[in-house]
């Protein structure tokens, strides 16, 4: 049997060390943290048959987080599955964005649009547990996905319904909705690079531009907020000026774009007038 330090020091070249040691985690069902602290134990032989398949998977492109089908987003560890987008860091700044919003302990109602495995709203359920969180989404098995982890992590205060965006939510009105819809367009080579070639199509792509969806998310959003309701949006990094020109057409007013962590354009939000 060969040492766990070994394993990871002969893979480097073939992989990145963290996606092996997450790999190798899971291979042994251990925590990351602790291949650490017992590098010089011994890998079980099925363990290591275990690793060397999820390893050459790995190498053929498949995303980490279908491999282990686990991905931690916030404070949250999620399941996922290939019915699901990979929660991304970058969609952190939305959750903390919509939080500065909802004041805590208040008895908001939030609306998170295209949920996938349920990261947004179930973080904001979370971190405001007075809130009241509906969760949609076109897919029945991203539905599925999210009701399972809003029932492992104890979040009682989420409803999860299935629908194309607003569908479900039909006479509603919430002081907040936040959405990371599909925001890249058919022809981007992107598609063929990457995780992205392992992600449902339908929560990457929205049109010739990329703006399908951001387009009937605006035109929805005032009939379903509250007078002062926030909408949020998440897009991609060049598409900034128009969501903002979207957004101040449907009638929002102090709309704004947030930049993320390499200060590009992430995030833009407006509200109802009150």
């Amino acid at each position: 049997m060969i040492r766990i330090d070994a394993v990871l020091r002969a893979t480097r070249e073939r992989i990145d060390s963290a996606d092996a040691e997450l790999l190798l985690g899971h291979a042994l069902q251990r925590p990351r943290s602790w291949l650490f602290a017992h590098g010089d134990e011994s890998i079980p032989e099925a363990a290591q048959a275990r690793f060397e398949d999820l390893l050459a998977r790995r190498i053929a492109g498949e995303p980490v987080a279908y491999l282990t089908g686990r991905r931690g987003f916030w404070r949250l560890e999620l399941q996922v599955t290939p019915a699901t987008l990979i929660p991304r860091a970058e969609t952190e700044l939305l959750v903390e964005l919509a939080l500065a919003r909802l004041p805590d302990g208040a008895r908001s109602r939030v609306a998170d649009l295209g949920t996938g495995s349920g990261a947004i709203a179930l973080a904001l359920a979370l971190e405001r547990p007075a809130a009241r969180v509906v969760a949609t989404d076109a897919s029945s098995a991203a539905v599925a996905i999210a009701r399972d982890n809003a029932r492992s992590l104890g979040a009682t205060n989420v409803e999860l319904r299935h629908g194309d965006w607003f569908t479900p939510l039909a006479g509603e009105c919430f002081d907040l909705i936040a959405s990371n819809p599909p925001y890249i367009a058919e022809a981007d080579t992107h598609l063929r690079e990457g995780d992205l070639r392992h992600e449902p199509r339908t929560a990457l792509v929205s049109g010739i531009d990329g703006l399908d969806a951001i387009r009937a998310i605006s035109r929805g959003a005032p009939a379903h907020l509250v007078p002062g309701g926030w909408l949020l949006i998440e897009h991609g990094w060049e598409q900034g000026a128009a969501v903002r020109a979207l957004l101040n057409a449907a009638g929002l007013i102090d709309i704004r774009t947030d930049r993320d962590l390499e200060q590009r354009e992430r995030i833009t939000s407006g509200r109802r007038r009150p």
